[in-house]
């Protein structure tokens, strides 16, 4: 079984084009059924519906949260489909299973003053200051996953006509830089950058104060220190960011398909959730204009 685990995960890794992350996703939730299929003596190729929701039930015991048990579900369901492709099973055990019903979360957003508040922190007395400062800038101005943005290498950033080309796993996409975001990154890249870096190979655009490709770990610390300093009494994630650039977008008039394009989501119902945070000025505009309201 561990042959067709290994060619599972490199066929979706090959088609489906996924990241890193989601296949060890992918894998986990896999060898975590096995372990419970072999611990309650099952064949996995016999497996049956009745089988799959008992192990769906026990993941819920086990207080699992709806979003992993519906992951964990979709895992297996991909590979059972995989199977039966390759005629290894005749029927896919999970086909009539629903996965639990999500409950979408409110995003936690910050207001304008508060972004105003966090990026005002950062000071360019040094290199680390100029640094922070044109990061958190770019993080709000591009709204990019905490992933994309240390994963972007230097050439991905064209400073001259003002957008970053970002290269997730699913697709490439252009997102535009506002000229506050422009000119902290051109000050970061002239002045402070080229010192930073050890190595002239080393095309990671933002670095640690050790010249590497800064990490998650490294960019969530210098969000919180900043919020502290700021004195905002909201938990501050780089995925906050994320959520403000999207809300203000919105609020400001931008075209939902637009933010959707520029976060780099593949269904509209993901951005959808920055509704709510609607001005009621912009809704009762649409009540009174729209023919259909």
């Amino acid at each position: 079984m561990e042959k067709q685990v290994t060619l599972f995960l490199e066929f979706i890794r090959d088609e489906k084009k996924l990241s890193e992350n989601t296949l060890q996703s992918y894998q986990r939730d896999i060898l975590q059924y096995m372990q419970y299929v072999d611990s309650n003596r099952l064949n996995f190729y016999k497996v049956k519906e009745d089988d799959i929701r008992k192990y769906l039930n026990h993941l819920a015991e086990l207080n699992k949260k709806a979003t992993t048990i519906s992951r964990n579900l979709a895992s297996i369901r991909a590979f059972y489909q995989f199977l039966k492709r390759n005629k290894k099973v005749k029927k896919d055990p999970t086909e009539n299973i629903q996965a639990p019903k999500i409950e979408k979360k409110v995003p936690n957003i910050l207001t304008s003053k508060e972004v105003e508040l966090l990026l005002e922190q950062p000071k360019n007395i040094d290199l680390k200051g100029i640094r922070d400062k044109a990061m958190l800038e770019f993080a709000y101005a591009t709204g990019m996953r905490v992933t994309e943005i240390i994963s972007l290498n230097i050439d991905d950033v064209n400073l001259e006509d003002g957008y970053v080309n970002c290269k997730s796993s699913e697709k490439e996409r252009s997102i535009p830089l506002g000229s506050m975001a422009l000119k902290a990154l051109r000050g970061y890249i002239e002045k402070a950058r080229g010192i930073m870096i050890k190595d002239e190979d080393n095309k990671a655009l933002f670095v640690n104060v050790n010249g590497k490709r800064l990490t998650r770990q490294g960019f969530w610390k210098i969000v919180k220190y900043y919020k502290e300093q700021a004195h905002i009494s909201k938990d501050i994630t780089p995925h906050v960011l994320r959520h403000s650039f999207a809300t203000h977008l919105l609020q400001n008039g931008a075209e939902l398909k637009a933010i959707q394009t520029m976060l780099g989501h593949s269904d509209i119902s993901s951005t959808q959730v920055y509704m709510q945070f609607q001005d009621e000025s912009l809704r009762g505009i649409y009540k009174k204009a729209h023919p259909r309201a």
